[in-house]
């Protein structure tokens, strides 16, 4: 936590640092963005660096507090946050679609500890505000953390969906566009009204419209906080 906090006390024996914490931390984000938690060792980002593996724990002494030190550095890319303009909605739709961006900027973040791992400066700041942005408005402190829960799963969803879609673009080479335009005809060929009356209604249903489900799921769930709020 003195690490994280930046409250442990500089070392006044020893070599000059040849090092910045800052330099460690961005190599490792650095890394992780490209290849992953996976990919992501004291070893690879000391390579990065041009360093010693060794060398890093003297700056950093494990894998897990490199962990925590990632996660509170890409979370300060959004602060400062004005998640109370605008009213208790436009806050919570803010901080769904900056979730969103910082998971999309970051894969990894989804796979790394959110919940489980020691909270930084920069995560107290960031909660502190979405916090902010439903407090007073009639809801009790558990309320108000399931609220600000429930968006950032949803934003993790949104972002896992939309990161596994260009993966799989990536890997065959095609795009949303081409790939429906081949395996439309198949499916419809397939579909038969007697077994699948729903889903077949609704494939050839030609006046239908294209939802966005991003911004209809998010709207969905505040509607629902603000049944909640109007009942408080």
């Amino acid at each position: 936590m003195e690490l994280l906090w930046g409250t442990k006390p500089a070392p006044t024996r020893g070599r000059k640092p040849g090092l910045t914490l800052d330099q460690i931390v961005a190599a490792a984000i650095e890394v992780a963005d490209a290849e992953g938690l996976d990919g992501l060792s004291m070893r690879r980002v000391a390579d990065a660096l041009g360093v010693g593996t060794m060398s890093l724990y003297r700056y950093v002494p494990s894998k897990a507090e490199l962990h925590d030190l990632m996660l509170d550095a890409v979370t300060g890319e959004d602060l400062p946050m004005d998640l109370t303009t605008g009213g208790w909605r436009a806050g919570l739709e803010r901080y769904g679609r900056l979730s969103v961006e910082g998971y999309l900027r970051h894969p990894w973040l989804l796979r790394a500890s959110l919940t489980r791992g020691a909270m930084g400066p920069n995560q107290a700041t960031a909660l502190d505000a979405v916090l902010a942005a439903v407090d007073g408005i009639g809801l009790n402190s558990g309320q108000m953390m399931a609220v600000v829960e429930l968006v950032t799963r949803y934003a993790q969803g949104v972002a896992r969906e939309r990161i596994e879609a260009a993966a799989a673009q990536r890997g065959g080479g095609q795009s949303d566009e081409q790939f429906w335009a081949e395996y439309a005809p198949l499916l419809d060929r397939h579909l038969d009204q007697r077994r699948f009356p729903a889903l077949t209604a609704l494939w050839r249903d030609e006046n239908s419209t294209w939802v966005d489900s991003f911004d209809f799921g998010l709207a969905t769930i505040l509607d629902g906080v603000a049944r909640l709020v109007d009942g408080a």
